[in-house]
């Protein structure tokens, strides 16, 4: 612990701050001249996926784990590996599809036995805009919105390590097996959030910023039929495997946006929880690597050593930034191969934000015990249907610039350069500190750009450089990092929000279609309109013909016709484009998203004579059961 918080210390000095800015400075040179030059020109498009789980206590009567399994403490990781938020890099590159199960029917979620933001600050308009904007993009991943460090940056684990017998003791809170028991009524104790124990990170399970958290990423793959059915499967089989793997330990891995089933001690308690050493915070229940703590530091000296956060029903403030782990997500991505039209994918993608967004919310209650006397039928008409964004924004915007907010446009490929470059300095390292080999490579060159790229918290970004993905890409490649989808209740969910994202932006931009002429302010109205009413938010779109409307049908008409143009573009079949968008254009039919369907499950437990925190309790459990139960949303309808 003397190490973090040593490092720590010196990532926050001056000194540090000044031969960081230099080196970003230099890094971000060469960058530049490398795109102008078509360095980062690839041969095709790629995809890939995050996705953010959080655990809950799954079972009534934890079984004794019988001495010397792998329930036994486990020594953790080197320090350097501390700096990592993922355990495995989510943009390497293969081909290789996941071998399918003996039965053929493709992986299932389903346990085998059957059981197994007010929104943030948006001054971005006017001066305050222009200032904090002109550095405008976003990355990281193991977050979505996270605080995770990109897969591709130096400092995320290639693969996870085995510790030697002889490790040094571990820097992170250990999770005793004795915590699993339950103190109170099984009916009570099931559900709550818990601990992941460490053994969960050995399969396909990356750490997170929260001790509650998780995420698997899938290996990219070129965007056409092939690549569309490996990360199908892919996350099929992965996220099967890491939920499995918590289920040996009393625990249960929920594919879901927000936990709100409180753990052992209230949940103010537990994202508040922290101790002082030497004048470094360290919150208890956040994975206790430096960069994080890095992080929380600089945004708890920037906010006074304390963080409000305000949404309907709820206004306090936190000692750590840790309630950001409130918050889970999906994120797409899209590699683009023509750096040369990167701005114009780049401004495509920020009109689709708020209709993506209203599609998909899925947050529309914090933890029940964090609203005290709030009336529920008050709650249920004005809470914000992805308090996700608010969680996020107000978490980590602390600094003069927002960091955490909706990109300007670009006007050219190399401003994604500059943007990172001119947003606001948090807690930098210096490469010497983790690393004493020599520079091999783009990662090593770019290294402290990476570093800071992965604080640049924009709702949308671009990821600069990445491992080769096979008949796509080399290292130099550019892809969108797509940052505001929640968590959904099911795989086919998740892969449906995928191919519908990166089909979008591809057909908008193969159609020519004047997507982006929709004025900025109007699309990231859209987006917060999304955010707070969902699916009845009022949006903006221009239409293929090049007017200006707010008709729903006719936005989401063109929303999933061109998501159609532009899986068909690569090469996907009709009958799989069917299959991916399906879910969720039934629930677009329907008219209900996982938000609409959780705040009715509230309404109608407060019309049976529950208080607000049996409802949403009562509604959280319904959602784990249904989740269990169905293969996709539509199913719930």
């Amino acid at each position: 612990m003397d190490d973090i918080v040593d490092l720590v210390t010196r990532s926050l000095a001056d000194e540090t701050a000044a031969e960081f800015t230099e080196r970003v400075d230099e890094q971000a040179m060469q960058l530049r001249r490398a795109i102008e030059a078509g360095e980062f020109d690839n041969e095709a498009f790629s995809v890939g996926l995050e996705v953010e789980l959080y655990a809950v206590n799954a079972e009534p009567e934890p079984p004794e784990p019988d001495e010397g399994e792998d329930g036994e403490e486990l020594a953790e990781e080197d320090l350097d590996d501390d700096l990592s938020g993922s355990g495995e890099a989510a943009w390497s590159g293969s081909l290789d599809a996941p071998a399918e199960p003996a039965d053929g029917g493709g992986a299932s979620l389903e346990p085998d036995d059957g059981s197994l933001e007010p929104l943030g600050d948006e001054s971005a308009d006017g001066e305050t805009a222009e200032a904090g904007d002109r550095a405008d993009d976003a990355f990281g991943p193991g977050e979505g919105p996270s605080l995770d460090v990109d897969p591709d940056s130096p400092l995320a684990e290639e693969e996870p390590e085995t510790p030697d017998a002889e490790a040094e003791p571990g820097v992170e809170p250990s999770v005793e097996e004795a915590a699993d028991e339950p103190y109170m009524d099984p009916e009570d104790w099931r559900g709550r959030l818990t601990r992941l124990p460490d053994v969960v990170f050995e399969g396909e399970a990356n750490k997170e910023l929260g001790l509650h958290n998780a995420e698997v990423n899938t290996e990219p793959n070129s965007f056409d039929e092939t690549g569309m059915e490996v990360q199908t499967t892919a996350v099929e089989m992965q996220t099967k495997q890491a939920r499995q793997q918590a289920s040996k330990h009393n625990c249960e891995l929920v594919l879901d946006a927000m936990w709100t089933v409180p753990p052992e001690g209230g949940s103010e308690q537990y994202l508040s929880a922290h101790e002082t050493r030497d004048g470094v915070v360290l919150a208890d229940n956040m994975r206790q690597a430096p960069r994080y703590v890095a992080l929380d530091n600089e945004a708890l000296d920037h906010a006074d050593g304390s963080i409000g956060f305000d949404v309907p029903g709820y206004s306090g403030s936190f000692p750590t930034i840790l309630f950001e782990s409130l918050a889970t997500s999906i994120q797409p991505h899209l590699q683009i191969p023509d750096a040369g039209a990167f701005s114009e994918y780049y401004n495509a993608a920020i009109r689709t934000l708020g209709p993506l967004l209203a599609l998909s919310v899925n947050s529309p209650f914090l933890p029940a015990d964090m609203y005290d006397d709030t009336d529920g039928e008050w709650l249920c008409a004005n809470t914000h249907h992805e308090l996700r964004i608010a969680a996020f924004e107000q978490s980590v915007n602390t600094s003069a610039n927002p960091k955490v907010r909706v990109p300007r446009d670009l006007d050219s490929t190399t401003d994604v350069v500059g943007r990172v470059v001119e947003d606001d300095l948090f807690a930098p390292f210096l490469r010497e500190w983790l690393e004493e080999s020599d520079r091999d490579g783009l990662a090593d060159d770019i290294w402290e750009f990476d570093h800071k790229r992965g604080t640049y918290w924009r709702w949308l970004r671009c990821v600069v450089g990445g491992t080769p993905v096979e008949g796509a890409s080399t290292e130099r490649s550019l892809r969108i990092e797509y940052r505001p989808l929640p968590t959904q209740p099911h795989v086919k969910d998740m892969i449906g929000l995928q191919a519908l994202t990166v089909g979008l932006i591809r057909g908008l931009v193969a159609a020519d279609h004047p997507a982006a002429e929709l004025p900025w302010q109007e699309a990231r109205r859209s987006f917060y309109n999304a955010a707070q009413d969902g699916s009845a938010a009022d949006l903006s779109w221009v239409t293929a013909g090049g007017e200006r409307t707010a008709d729903r049908a006719a936005i989401y008409d063109e929303v999933f016709e061109y998501a159609r143009l532009g899986l068909a573009e690569q090469d996907v079949p009709e009958a799989s484009i069917d299959e991916y968008l399906g879910p969720i254009e039934a629930r677009y039919e329907a008219g209900t998203t996982p938000s609409d369907w959780k705040i009715a499950r509230v309404r109608e437990s407060l019309d049976g004579g529950d208080d607000l925190s049996t409802a949403i309790q009562s509604m959280q459990r319904d959602y784990l059961a249904a989740s269990r139960e169905h293969h996709s949303f539509d199913e719930w309808l």
